[in-house]
């Protein structure tokens, strides 16, 4: 009989437990917590982000260097990072060293201690990031559209909040914000190596199952929806940026799937994508030109991207509008769709062969519905999606709803 893909528990405390056993000399493992900067109160906005950094300062028992150090001098590393969602620390260590690992990111999680003065170095290096940040419109318009199309609600500002806010917080301030959104019934401890589940239930058990037990208690809010927008800023920059987008459905949607088809066919990152043929290798207008869809739990955005110098922008939404209006009123012939679908498939094949990536996307999985697809079956649910299901998905993912130019 075939053993089970992976291997689940649960602590006394609440925490949840994944493992997959792959033959690797490495092993990773990571903590992902419920918590990100949808969880943080109007004069909170950035401090899941400081939080995260704050965690690497010094615990109870090492100081920041050691903490840096532990892993780095075994040739491994510890690291973390911040959604709006979720706060992940994980660790790539040897298969023998994966117990120090486990260790090291309890240790940084439950027994921080905030020095003030590692707190105050730590803000310059994060105002530096907000400030590399802001010189990308690249990266400047994605939050500034999702924070448009999310306005006032929890999901309406940026990770890295504003180096004022940033300024005044400080160990108090992470700890009642860890103390609301820590919580043990929202973490799962994801990891992937060559090591029997026994073993690496017992490494867990032995670092996380002393802690107390703790439930998240506020809820989050669906945002409501907005009305669509037009907006062109300013920018002086060199190229205008431009972003087409709307809201739809989040990760429990039933037109996931055909909705993340629908996005890799007409803008994925393939060189044949509907866009990349027409606006750059046809027209030759924009370098950059890419669809995305950003799924949360509630709800989710899809948004096309491209930049182009400024006489070019009219035509550019023109011909984005035009692949969307062909894939919401023109089938898509049996040869196409099953192109598409192969093509799908193997992109998220080749994307798992990161034995860390496909750590971190099984616990997220787990953490948010308690199982997890394995990529055969994800691979049989893409198969299954009809040329109706992506008319019907195409339908409501490709209203151009809204728009925000950067000039």
């Amino acid at each position: 009989m075939k053993a089970p893909e992976f291997h689940t528990y649960r602590l006394p405390n609440g925490i949840r437990g994944i493992h997959r056993c792959v033959k690797s000399r490495v092993a990773h493992c990571a903590l992902i917590v419920n918590a990100g900067s949808r969880d943080e109160l109007p004069d909170e906005y950035g401090l899941a982000h400081f939080t995260e950094h704050a965690l690497f300062k010094g615990t109870a028992r090492r100081r920041a260097w050691q903490v840096n150090c532990r892993l780095e001098n075994l040739g491994g590393e510890l690291n973390a990072f911040t959604t709006k969602e979720d706060t992940t620390v994980h660790a790539t260590t040897l298969r023998g060293d994966f117990a120090k690992a486990v260790e090291l990111i309890a240790d940084v999680v439950f027994h921080s201690t905030y020095p003030a003065r590692e707190l105050e170095r730590e803000k310059e290096v994060i105002a530096d990031e907000i400030n590399t940040y802001k010189d990308s419109p690249a990266d400047l318009i994605y939050d500034t559209f999702e924070d448009m199309l999310f306005e006032d609600s929890e999901l309406g500002h940026n990770i890295l909040g504003r180096k004022r806010s940033v300024a005044r917080f400080d160990g108090d301030a992470i700890r009642r914000f860890t103390g609301r959104t820590y919580a043990t019934d929202r973490m799962v401890f994801a990891s992937i190596g060559d090591l029997t589940p026994k073993r690496v239930e017992e490494t867990v058990v032995r670092h996380f199952g002393g802690l107390p037990a703790a439930m998240r208690r506020d809820a989050r809010h669906t945002p409501e929806t907005k009305g669509s927008f037009e907006r062109t800023v300013v920018k002086h920059t060199h190229q205008t940026h431009c972003i087409i987008g709307s809201r739809v459905g989040g990760i429990d949607d039933p037109q996931r799937l055909p909705t993340a088809l629908l996005v890799n066919l007409l803008g994925g990152p393939s060189a044949n994508s509907l866009l990349n043929v027409v606006l750059r290798e046809r027209h030759g207008l924009s370098y950059n030109i890419e669809s995305s869809y950003t799924p949360y739990t509630d709800c989710g955005i899809v948004a096309t991207y491209f930049s182009c110098d400024h006489g070019n922008t009219e035509q550019c939404v023109e011909l984005v509008g035009e692949q969307m209006r062909r894939l919401r009123t023109e089938t898509l012939t049996p040869r196409r769709l099953a192109m598409a679908k192969k093509q799908f498939i193997a992109q998220l094949a080749i994307s798992m062969e990161s034995n860390e990536g496909y750590m971190l996307g099984t616990g997220k999985s787990f953490l948010l519905h308690e199982e997890v697809d394995t990529m055969e079956q994800v691979y049989a649910k893409i198969e299954a999606i009809t040329a109706v299901q992506l008319a019907e998905a195409a339908e409501e993912v490709f209203r151009v709803d809204s728009k925000l130019i950067y000039r």
